[in-house]
């Protein structure tokens, strides 16, 4: 099975392997792409929460991006963990030269565990710069409250925070509705011309660890292979529906997603000693 497109992640590492660079590149392979990294932090964590995070330098971060990119184009970038001003100024200029069109941002803010893991004066940053610069932003709630500074308790809310977005400058929105407390999940796309609500009955497990990541690894993956983004965003949040639904369970606090739900192994393997 040959690749289908070439996807760069900007992110941090999650040594348990449920999110950031470790949920990346096993959705973007599940889906049949071609992963490739530039790790902007290495952060000690299980289940339970976030013990450490070490940041990578940021000239060790350009050379990652600009360098793998010289070599092997990428056809779409995800970002994910930007936890610095200087680091986000870093990528920025990265992305410059390096001239890739499709680019989706999670704007990665705070662990399950409740860890933050970008401080107020980078959010300004991300907020008057980097949105500008990518097709898609996909803030969860409390990520999008933080970035409009707004209260949102209902549909109509998350739909009043997505005109703000656009109006910083974001040409498209996807705000994840997981934290409101309903038995249906309803994901808001907008943008200056379309509106989609994607409803979904929601699962009931803590078992969510890592699905900002791998909900925006999936939408570049399907975006890089010549999606709508509307539909990439469709087929992403299916992706991560059946992805929580047939979840491993592993771990005491909040588990990893099941990113193998897509695939199917048909051949028979014979062991030999």
């Amino acid at each position: 099975m040959k690749p289908n497109s070439k996807i760069l992640v900007i992110a941090g590492s999650d040594s348990s392997g449920g999110a950031g660079i470790q949920a990346d590149i096993k959705t973007i392979t599940a889906l049949g792409s071609y992963a490739m990294t530039a790790i902007t932090a290495v952060t000690s964590q299980n289940t339970t929460g976030v013990i450490s995070i070490l940041s990578i330098p940021p000239k060790e971060i350009s050379k990652q991006i600009e360098f793998t990119s010289r070599d092997i184009k990428p056809d779409a970038i995800k970002i994910g963990m930007l936890h610095s001003v200087e680091v986000i100024h870093t990528v920025l200029n990265s992305l410059k030269k390096i001239n890739v069109k499709k680019i989706i941002l999670d704007p990665v803010m705070v662990a399950k565990g409740g860890t933050e893991l970008i401080n107020k004066h980078s959010i300004k940053i991300l907020k008057s710069k980097l949105i500008k610069k990518v097709s898609l932003i996909t803030p969860n709630i409390p990520e999008a409250e933080i970035l409009t500074k707004t209260k949102i308790y209902s549909v109509d809310d998350m739909l009043y925070a997505g005109k703000l977005l656009l109006k910083l400058g974001a040409s498209n929105v996807l705000i994840k509705g997981g934290h409101l407390k309903s038995n249906v999940m309803q994901d808001v796309f907008i943008n200056k011309k379309e509106l989609k609500i994607f409803k979904n009955n929601k699962i009931n497990t803590k078992n969510t660890h890592g699905t900002g990541c791998t909900l925006s690894s999936a939408i570049a993956t399907y975006y890089s292979c010549g999606k709508t983004l509307k539909k990439s965003c469709e087929m992403a949040i299916k992706y991560v529906n059946h992805s929580i639904g047939t979840g491993p369970k592993y771990g005491k606090g909040h588990g990893p997603i099941n990113h193998l739900s897509t695939l199917n192994i048909n051949k028979k393997f014979k062991w030999k000693m």
